[in-house]
């Protein structure tokens, strides 16, 4: 079976309506897993997104021999950690799938090991720059092979003493920062890492959760090697990320109202927020509460009629893998909106500027690409077929697109959407879009 082939066929439809709760937060599923699982103690988890990419690190410290339960009824998960130098050398590559934030963040775990390991990943995956989390982590000691593009497969040396350094990252990536972070923990002296622009702090939210000493001021973030993490318990909020694609559709749809229940609010993730609501969108938050140290909420969305705007820059990390969706935001509101300094999007799961940029053009779109960004001309949709070139945020941005389109949208390669949303063509349906998937 080719199941690249795979393709969405969604028909216009009137408006979404419901209260609904999607998957677990994909970035504080990987932490969990990362975490729990060198931890002193147990760990348990609940909420865990049980998507391709966080199965993916979870079969990694199985791999490594870490005793995990799970995952159960509603994202139930146990982890009996090993504590920080309990990892066993993996009998085979660690095949990561599609996962960069699992690669990349393991590549600091793996930094400081006694044991040698080789990471791989699917096509898309082994095409993505590797480079950026690499050269810090060399300059801190490691011994790491890539291809001679800088991509995977990884092969990362054990043995290896890490020291310590104080990093300026040249791009705002939390995977970066997270991935120094991991490092740090195995490094002698202290290490930070300061970023030029915030970017999503899960894993020193996490970190400081499980008991290690961390320290943030500003755009840097700093701790001392050779501590101990002590077990929690992990209540994983709902996916902003996915929330975003049900917040655009009710946005767009005239008569739409919908409610997404228990969604992670960290305001280093908020920038789909208030970015839609920039363009006028009708948004409103209530039940606010904390939760395992992450604010979480229940976010209210009426349908309002968009404007284009001029995408603030500092926004645009804290919506770094929303845009496919902002896209069709913009492609559905008056005017014209501008997009600048989201160089990151050329290397994602697919290049979202040109891949994103060639689907609106199809639909009848004005979308003119830029090196770091898009203008969107707002105007009507009519139908089409779409690659989404095995991106799965961008397959879902396209379902959505359907909602107001004139004709139906053929949507090909979609197998990569259960990387972050496995029951996305089941809440759809609930919410009202006419979807149905087949294989071609």
């Amino acid at each position: 079976m080719n199941l690249s082939a795979k393709q969405f066929i969604v028909n216009p439809s009137g408006r979404l309506q419901g209260t609904l709760r999607v998957p677990g937060d994909k970035s504080i599923s990987h932490r969990a897993i990362m975490l729990g699982a060198i931890a002193e103690g147990t760990t348990q988890v609940s909420g865990f997104l049980e998507g391709e990419d966080t199965l993916a690190t979870l079969a990694a410290f199985k791999a490594m021999g870490v005793e995990i339960e799970g995952p159960f009824h509603d994202g139930q998960v146990t982890l009996h950690g090993v504590g920080l130098h309990g990892l066993q050398a993996p009998t085979v590559p660690l095949y990561l799938g599609n996962s960069g934030t699992s690669m990349r963040l393991l590549s600091g775990l793996m930094a400081g090991q006694a044991f040698s390991v080789e990471m791989t990943g699917d096509a898309s995956l082994s095409r993505r720059p590797m480079r950026r989390v690499t050269d810090p982590l060399s300059q801190m000691g490691a011994k790491i092979e890539t291809t001679e593009s800088g991509t995977p497969p990884l092969i990362i040396h054990g043995g290896q003493r890490l020291q310590a350094i104080d990093y300026s990252m040249p791009i705002a990536s939390a995977q970066l920062k997270s991935c120094l972070l991991l490092a740090g923990l195995y490094a002698n002296g202290t290490g930070c890492v300061t970023e030029p622009a915030p970017t999503r702090d899960h894993t020193e939210r996490m970190l400081a959760g499980f008991g290690y000493p961390i320290k943030r001021q500003g755009q840097r973030v700093c701790l001392l090697g050779g501590g101990q993490l002590q077990a929690r318990t992990i209540e994983v909020p709902a996916d902003i990320s996915s929330a975003a694609f049900f917040m655009v559709g009710a946005s767009i749809t005239p008569g739409s109202e919908v409610l997404l229940e228990h969604v992670g609010i960290n305001p280093t993730r908020t920038g789909i927020i208030n970015i839609l609501q920039q363009m006028g969108a009708d948004i409103s938050l209530h039940n606010r509460r904390d939760v395992g140290g992450e604010p979480v909420a229940d976010i209210q969305v009426r349908y309002q009629p968009l404007h284009g705007i001029e995408i603030p820059q500092e926004q645009v990390p804290l919506a770094i893998d929303e845009f496919p969706i902002i896209f069709i935001a913009a492609a559905c509101a008056d005017g014209k909106t501008v997009l600048t300094g989201a160089e990151e999007l050329r290397v994602k799961e697919s290049d979202r500027i040109q891949v994103m940029a060639d689907g609106l053009q199809t639909l009848g779109i004005e979308a003119q690409p830029t090196p770091g960004g898009m203008e969107i001309q707002g105007g009507k949709m009519h139908g089409g077929t779409i690659n989404s070139q095995g991106d799965h945020r961008v397959a879902m941005a396209f379902t959505i697109a359907a909602l107001s389109a004139t004709d139906p949208l053929f949507i090909e390669d979609c197998a990569n959407v259960a990387t972050s949303f496995p029951n996305f063509i089941d809440l759809a349906h609930k919410a009202g879009i006419d979807i149905k998937m087949e294989q071609r």
